[in-house]
């Protein structure tokens, strides 16, 4: 028998999510599907958002995944290859590829391709993760526009802090300046870019996160009235219940000791399943529906929550972790994280079912 916890991903909601995105913005929009999805899944995703214009990820094999499962559209990939050898993949798939390196710019000279690819010439505009320096944008441009394997070059840049109302300025001013008499599409607006600043959206933007219904401020009142729906209900089940009395202590550690007379329930959720093990005494979750807090450390199995709010509940009452009842990001604000790593960090042996 299966352990009562479940992920239910809402196809519905991924669907209006993505009408709700697009309603935004007149650019194109790449679905940012790495990590398996933000952890809902990549082969349900695929028909969840069908019409987006193309997908974006990380690793090759889920490009490939998606292009032997019938996507024909474009296929991003936003790191780039990863190794030269990977490129005759990138060519047989029909890939784009993110160039952030001269190395990369090198193993496509030297490639021997079927047709030429289509690149994003990656910028760095102060994140300094991947991109060449904007002084050096303009001469990297025109070493690719040298190559035969080279198709369409579109400009690309990422934000390090699109979520604060200023915070894309700088980075904006540093890539007009870099991009100065450059021709081809351009591409910088993130998640946050796409909710909140309009002006970065070019001709296409990259949704993440937004997506799948999770912040990308990790505060939830800041899409709350977006109209946007989370994706993800983790839920479970209570498995026991514990009468304590004043002085008695709760899981590991015994951090949690009780004043007087408590009642506590048992649920099958622990950090095994990807609930965040650091998560204090309080963190939200809701029992019966009712809004309670978890009590004592979270273990690998298991969790302990305070039923005082919720007398009623008995063994077997249903326990919502996230979902579209307890925003995960109210839960990650109390670990002390973000929504992203919780949906992402969702454990393989959790049973996801799409409803």
């Amino acid at each position: 028998m299966a352990r009562p916890i479940i992920a239910e991903i809402h196809l519905d909601a991924l669907r209006s999510n993505l009408e709700t995105l697009r309603g935004r913005t007149a650019a194109k929009m790449w679905a940012v599907v790495k990590a398996n999805a933000y952890g809902h899944r990549l082969a349900e995703m695929a028909a969840a958002f069908s019409k987006t214009d193309g997908y974006a990820m990380l690793d090759l094999e889920e490009a490939i995944l998606l292009r032997e499962n019938g996507w024909q559209g474009p296929l991003l990939l936003l790191e780039g290859f990863f190794y030269a050898d990977e490129l005759p993949l990138l060519d047989k798939y029909r890939l784009t590829t993110c160039v952030h390196s001269d190395w990369q710019i090198e193993a496509l000279a030297q490639a021997k391709l079927n047709a030429p690819l289509n690149i994003y010439l990656k910028a760095n505009s102060g994140m300094n993760r991947l991109g060449f320096a904007p002084e050096r944008v303009n001469a990297v441009w025109h070493r690719l526009r040298e190559l035969v394997n080279v198709a369409e070059i579109t400009l690309m840049s990422h934000f390090a802090r699109a979520e604060n109302p200023d915070g894309v300025t700088q980075a904006v001013q540093t890539m007009e300046r870099a991009w100065e008499g450059l021709s081809g599409p351009r591409s910088m607006a993130n998640s946050a870019a796409t909710l909140w600043h309009p002006q970065t959206h070019h001709d296409w933007v990259r949704t993440g996160v937004v997506l799948y219904g999770v912040s990308p401020s990790g505060r939830w009142q800041d899409i709350a009235d977006s109209g946007l729906r989370p994706a993800m209900t983790l839920r479970s089940e209570l498995i026991a219940i514990q009468h304590l009395k004043a002085g008695d202590s709760v899981g590991y550690g015994g951090r949690y000791s009780a004043s007087g007379p408590q009642r506590i329930g048992i649920v099958a959720c622990g950090y095994a399943d990807g609930y965040p093990r650091v998560a204090p005494d309080g963190t939200p979750v809701l029992v019966n529906g009712v809004r309670t807090g978890t009590v004592g450390m979270i273990s690998m199995d298991m969790m302990a929550v305070d039923l005082t709010p919720c007398p009623q509940a008995q063994i077997g009452a249903p326990v919502e972790l996230w979902g579209q009842n307890l925003p995960v990001d109210d839960v990650a604000s109390a670990a002390g994280t973000v929504g992203y790593e919780l949906v992402c960090a969702l454990a393989p042996r959790v049973t996801s079912v799409t409803v």
